[in-house]
């Protein structure tokens, strides 16, 4: 085999200039999409090579407990937090790797480098196996399991990670309170908060759930199908504003299941659409229509994306949100590049579902997004070992302002790799 190396990455020429060839005769060069794919893969995978020189230890190995997390202003490599059931952030880098390997493989890498990145993406997923063996600490344990084990399951097969996956399934059911009809978030706020609380953010765990009774060919009464649907449909009812817009928060009485109020946790007020809040209500509904193929589902994805569009238009000057939308600062508010991941990713699958006209603008506006993303403003590039800049985790507390934060890499490769696959690219 002959090899290449561009951007210190091993290519197999003959698949190297094979990829070219096809680009050429089809067409898809960035001037057609709006954004170069296989060249902002690239860049992940490169990132992701520095990133993985820099968490070596002192022997060269690697510590796979410690899951990166972010990167402040002035930093240039990832700061790690211990892997728990407390740190709701820690599947996303086993995730982020399990997608570089699939990107590698398509993008004709050589085997080496394949190799390499599966070899420490099993490390830091298995770090996660214990999960499937405690009791559910919160809601969590799906962003936790389905960023790691069902991303590795996709890109391996490996029967382990799906029993690991179903095992933490049926943990994350037991949170399911029949009377109000959904999953209880945080368990450690209800005498905080007065009430049984479900987040926004909840709405993406439902995946676990169906992705497991898909996978049982005969789940009992399929009732972790039924958990999904009622969290689904009790979450369209209660907790979104007659335009659209979510809470962050719902709270319900634990003992009768009534709703009383939507509050803000991470959000700017209680009235306001947190951007990111939003965008877990557009990737979820997406996904939950993916799996459902309801139609309230599909009509209600495309009612709290076209507000989010909306507002996107009124409060930001490109495609990337400020953090909340309404920020009395307006534009000069901080931006979250996490939502404008979060959003491409589910509009580029959202675009399939729903008519032609509106899947062409919702599949324009994704590739805009990734544009955007992809360029010298919000890309890391020789700043830090992240994909990108300029992420707001929690702005009320104060932490993670204006960062790089991991899991708006992992929706940003996602996208780039759906994108790529959908254009037949890798």
């Amino acid at each position: 085999m002959i090899t290449i190396r561009i951007n210190g990455k091993k290519y197999d020429m003959k698949k190297y200039l094979f990829g070219i060839l096809v680009c050429v005769l089809t067409g898809c060069y960035q001037h057609n999409i709006g954004v170069d794919t296989n060249q902002a893969l690239e860049y992940c995978s490169t990132q992701i090579d520095r990133a993985l020189d820099a968490l070596k230890d002192s022997t060269s190995n690697y510590d796979y407990t410690m899951e990166p997390r972010n990167i402040l202003q002035g930093d240039t490599v990832w700061n790690c937090r211990k892997a728990s059931a407390e740190e709701w952030c820690s599947g996303f880098w086993p995730g982020v790797l399990w997608m570089d390997y699939i990107s590698l493989q398509k993008r004709g890498a050589c085997a080496e480098e394949i190799a390499k990145v599966k070899h420490v993406a099993e490390g830091y997923t298995n770090a996660l196996a214990f999960l499937a063996t405690q009791p559910a600490y919160d809601h969590d344990l799906g962003f936790l399991v389905i960023n790691s084990f069902l991303k590795g399951y996709e890109a391996t097969g490996n029967e382990a990670y799906k029993q690991t996956a179903l095992a933490a399934a049926d943990t994350l059911a037991t949170l399911f309170n029949e009377k109000v009809g959904t999953i209880l978030s945080w368990p450690r706020h209800v005498k905080d908060y007065g009430g049984h609380n479900t987040i926004m953010d909840n709405m993406i765990n439902l995946e676990l759930l169906f992705w497991a009774d898909k996978m049982r060919t005969q789940p009992a009464e399929h009732r972790l199908y039924d958990i999904a649907i009622r969290h689904a449909d009790t979450t369209m009812k209660n907790h979104f504003r007659k335009d659209g817009s979510c809470y962050h928060v719902a709270l319900y009485d634990t003992l009768s299941g009534k709703f009383i109020k939507g509050i803000t946790h991470q959000g700017y007020a209680d009235y306001s659409m947190w951007s990111r809040g939003q965008s877990w209500a557009i990737y979820g509904y997406t996904m939950v229509y993916r799996y459902t193929q309801e139609k309230r589902f599909l009509d209600f994805a495309q009612k709290v994306t076209d507000i989010y569009l909306k507002r996107l238009k009124e409060t930001s000057d490109d495609w990337v949100p400020i953090w909340d939308m309404d920020d009395p600062r307006g534009k000069a508010a901080p931006k979250d590049a996490s939502a404008a991941c979060v959003v491409a990713s589910a509009l580029l699958e959202l675009s399939q579902y729903v008519d032609q006209t509106k899947g062409k603008e919702y599949h324009r506006v994704a590739v805009n997004m990734l544009r955007d993303l992809s360029s010298d403003k919000y890309q890391s590039r020789e700043k830090n070992v992240a994909f990108l800049l300029h992420s707001t985790g929690h702005h009320p507390a104060g932490t993670e302002i204006d960062t790089s934060i991991i899991y708006a890499d992992y929706y940003y490769i996602e996208a780039l790799l759906r994108l790529a696959l959908e254009e037949n690219k890798v």
